[in-house]
């Protein structure tokens, strides 16, 4: 997303959005830039338009295609996961589907629940820290 335009940027924002919102009836408001590639100018676009910026702070590494296994041993022995941790997850990658069941209730049974992200994220009066974690200004 940092190597294009501002008006590419927002016209692959937006041309999903609305292939989604065709699809589902779905007002999206978060954006996940691909790859985590973003850079100052993404974020404003993203915002100009409406959406928030995230990212994630836990990677499954799911694309790498190492088994259903790998990625449950990946995301529960992350250093990062925790309390209001963002887990990467690509609904392609070949064994992602195979984990599921098994990862959330690893995750379960260390005391963690899923909330969706609209529940989890700071829409004002926030930084970031270096993991990604979003911390409320005091």
């Amino acid at each position: 997303m940092s190597r294009l335009t501002n008006e590419q940027c927002q016209e692959e924002i937006t041309k999903v959005h609305d292939k989604v919102k065709e699809l589902t009836g779905y007002e999206m408001s978060l954006f996940r830039p691909p790859y985590g590639d973003y850079d100052n100018d993404v974020i404003k676009t993203a915002t100009g338009i409406g959406y928030q910026t995230i990212q994630w702070n836990v990677d499954s590494l799911d694309w790498k295609d190492y088994g259903a296994d790998s990625i449950v041993k990946t995301v529960c022995q992350h250093k990062n996961l925790g309390n209001g941790a963002i887990i990467l997850c690509h609904n392609g990658a070949k064994y992602t589907a195979d984990a599921l069941e098994l990862l959330i209730a690893r995750i379960e049974d260390e005391g963690f629940s899923f909330v969706p992200l609209s529940k989890l994220v700071l829409r004002d009066n926030y930084h970031m820290n270096h993991e990604g974690r979003q911390i409320p200004n005091k």
